[in-house]
């Protein structure tokens, strides 16, 4: 969503760094790119002044600390301004009210707001152990109350039966006596929307708030729209009264203006995005981390958050198990490579490790993209139980058949073997040391580089009970210790601008030039 302004305003920003003093002249330049930079990503004009208009009073005005270079304070005013008018702090849905709490989900059709009721609703069961309803008030749309009924059956949801010839309001007001006698916590309404804002959506609004009193009023906008959805947000503020925002594709390629604005220009939190299609695919906006990764300073708490979800603690035990009398077979590695492409591929992990937003575009040049762990997995997929046991089977009929079977050549059937290999060889290594496999060891690394290690034996600790505000500290922790710079990297990976912490110090297995075995990556020239 927000690479093309990353690029810009990294470049821009990275000019500032290099240099020994700054002028006011050097700052008002750098600031005019920025505000072009902005206004190119479709953020509001009037946005984009009163920001430009705050970092340049504070850069002028700011006192150089010794240590500091003027160009890096004029980027930490920049990041400061940019989490300010992103929201300052992440704000969640507030379920502080007398059971059945009732959130009412709002806005245009075709903004995802049935797909992302269900997605709330999965959300608050799985994750905050609520009893939750969800009905659908929109009878205007072909078999949107279905739909609804469908989600709500694949997450596990309870939802409202449906009576027809019900209005939408009383079909609200059924929905909170239901949820009431069913002992639910929470009720969604799934509200009609329409192509276009009219006044008969307003109406209709208006008398489902009245009728449901809902205690959270949830705007539902396609982050893809641009300032269309700024203007949506503020009419439907003006005439039903929302509470926040939820904003949907985020996962898409556009410019992201809307998101930098909807906070800005309507006073009301974006409180949740949506990042994808799966259920599990949406997420907490949380404005400190959305604005390290537009400053190219990359968001180690959402990785580490990610990792807890994704790692599976049986099947981590089990390998620690195998790993410990030195066995690392094919089954093993088609494990981590599907592990890597939960938590969003090469790319997802990359464009969270500080420093390392830039090295996408090399990896994808060098033929490093995500479809190459879909191709790895089908190779090994395309072997027999006793060949991924034993790779040493291997000989030129059983690669036939193979490249046959996974649509590949002997060539990458090679490359994946002498991956694995090396994987094995720094496993063996590792000893002890490698418990969990690539992710969690991984994870383990950038756990211990921001403290969490101590007092766990250097090992992955326990996500899951890990409190948020601790979590929010050790991004402080992280940029403290140099992490957290744009352009900086992490430290400890050889050929590549940073590393990868907690890989023995040399190169994440796999891939060439830093990632053994694969293309290497091309050379700065």
């Amino acid at each position: 969503m927000f690479e093309n302004l990353q690029d810009r305003l990294g470049s821009i920003l990275n000019g500032l760094t290099g240099r020994g003093a700054l002028s006011e002249a050097d700052v008002s330049a750098a600031l005019r790119e920025v505000r072009r930079a902005l206004l190119e990503a479709d953020v509001a004009l009037d946005v984009v002044r009163s920001f430009t208009d705050r970092v340049r009073e504070k850069a002028v005005g700011a006192e150089i600390l010794k240590s500091i270079k003027p160009g890096q304070m004029v980027v930490k005013i920049v990041h400061d301004e940019l989490i300010e008018m992103l929201g300052g702090e992440g704000v969640g849905i507030d379920l502080h009210a007398p059971a059945p709490v009732v959130v009412m989900m709002v806005g245009l059709q075709g903004s995802g707001k049935t797909t992302t009721t269900a997605k709330i609703a999965h959300r608050l069961s799985t994750r905050e152990k609520k009893k939750v309803l969800m009905a659908s008030l929109d009878t205007r749309r072909p078999a949107a109350q279905e739909q609804l009924r469908q989600l709500g059956a694949q997450a596990s949801i309870d939802t409202l039966p449906v009576i027809t010839g019900q209005s939408p309001t009383d079909i609200a007001a059924r929905a909170v006596q239901a949820a009431k006698l069913g002992g639910h916590d929470v009720v969604i309404l799934d509200t009609a929307g329409r192509t276009h804002i009219d006044e008969p959506l307003m109406v209709e609004m208006a008398d489902i708030k009245k009728r449901s009193n809902p205690h959270e009023i949830l705007l539902v906008a396609d982050s893809l729209t641009g300032q269309d959805a700024v203007n949506l947000a503020r009419n439907f503020d003006e005439r039903v009264g929302i509470t926040g925002l939820v904003l949907t594709r985020m996962d898409g390629d556009g410019r992201g203006g809307a998101a930098l604005s909807m906070r800005a220009v309507t006073g009301k939190p974006i409180k949740l995005i949506g990042v994808g299609e799966k259920m599990s695919e949406l997420e907490e906006f949380h404005p400190r981390r959305i604005a390290d990764r537009i400053l190219g300073m990359g968001d180690i708490i959402s990785l580490v958050e990610r990792a807890a979800e994704n790692i599976d603690a049986e099947k981590a035990a089990a390998m620690a198990a195998k790993m410990a009398k030195g066995k690392f077979d094919l089954d093993d590695l088609a494990d981590q490579l599907r592990q890597m492409q939960k938590m969003g591929g090469m790319g997802g992990i990359m464009g969270m490790m500080p420093g390392m937003a830039g090295m996408k575009d090399k990896m994808a040049a060098a033929g490093l993209d995500d479809k190459l762990f879909g191709r790895q997995i089908a190779i090994i997929q395309s072997m027999t139980k006793a060949e991924r046991a034993n790779p040493d089977l291997l000989k030129h009929s059983r690669k036939k058949r193979i490249a046959a079977g996974s649509g590949t050549d002997a060539a990458a059937i090679n490359k994946l073997l002498k991956m694995h290999r090396q994987m094995a060889d720094m496993m063996k290594m590792m000893g002890g040391k490698g418990k969990g496999g690539m992710m969690k060891q991984m994870m383990s690394g950038l756990a211990g580089k921001m403290g969490l290690g101590s007092g766990m034996g250097g090992g992955m600790p326990d996500l899951s009970n890990i409190d948020p505000r601790q979590l929010e500290a050790l991004q402080k922790q992280a940029e403290a210790a140099g992490l957290g710079k744009p352009g900086g990297g992490m430290p400890g990976l050889g050929g590549l601008p940073g590393g990868l912490p907690g890989l023995g110090g040399a190169k994440l297995p796999g891939l060439g030039g830093g990632f053994p075995g694969l293309p290497g990556l091309p050379k700065k020239k």
